[in-house]
């Protein structure tokens, strides 16, 4: 069990990413290690994203958290170099389940209602909340061409919650530097999907 103080200690930290790791090779007995000693955290990530949905949308917390689980626990070449940098990873995977789930549902690219955009959250309201949903999945994919750190601002704050410490702390940059790429993705979002 993670210890009760809000930062874990640095050899808690270090087994942690070792189990990260070791679950992204593959190994699902990390995995659910893992996944037991960080699952509030992630259930408040998937909480935060489905409270954006639409009221009685068909995917469900612990379902996005599993699917969430299931793409990060398998195979592949991903190194997870802290715990900050885990729940970066699983705050994308989740905008992706997302993304998925509303193309899926046939929501139409563009168009399906009008979309307003509040400059200081980002906030998409439509009356299709998947055609708004593919709609700044498509902006950020376009941001992250232009300006892939911003992009990642984007999804931490966004999508993942984070303060602008704690993006900074994942991102390994100052404070003011998110602020800054806040600010410009902000606005270069906020002009992409109103067009």
């Amino acid at each position: 069990m993670a210890s009760s103080s809000d930062s874990p200690g640095k050899n808690e930290a270090a087994n942690l990413t070792a189990l990260l790791n070791r679950m992204c090779e593959g190994d699902r007995g990390a995995g659910d290690q893992a996944v037991s000693l960080l699952y509030q955290e992630l259930h408040n990530i998937a909480s935060r994203e489905m409270r954006r949905e639409q009221v009685g949308h068909t995917l469900q917390t612990t379902a996005l958290i599993n699917e969430a689980y299931l793409k990060l626990a398998g195979p592949g070449s991903l190194q997870v170099r802290s715990r900050a940098h885990f729940f970066a990873i699983a705050s994308q995977q989740m905008r992706r389940i997302l993304v998925d789930h509303a193309r899926a549902s046939g929501a139409q690219k563009r168009g399906a209602g009008a979309i307003h955009i509040d400059a200081d959250a980002i906030q998409t309201c439509a009356e299709d909340r998947g055609a708004s949903l593919l709609a700044l999945d498509d902006a950020l994919k376009d941001l992250e061409n232009l300006d892939p750190q911003g992009a990642r601002v984007v999804e931490l704050r966004y999508f993942g919650g984070y303060t602008d410490q704690e993006v900074a702390d994942s991102l390994g940059v100052s404070v003011s530097t998110v602020r800054r790429d806040w600010e410009f993705a902000r606005s270069w979002l906020y002009d992409q999907i109103k067009r």
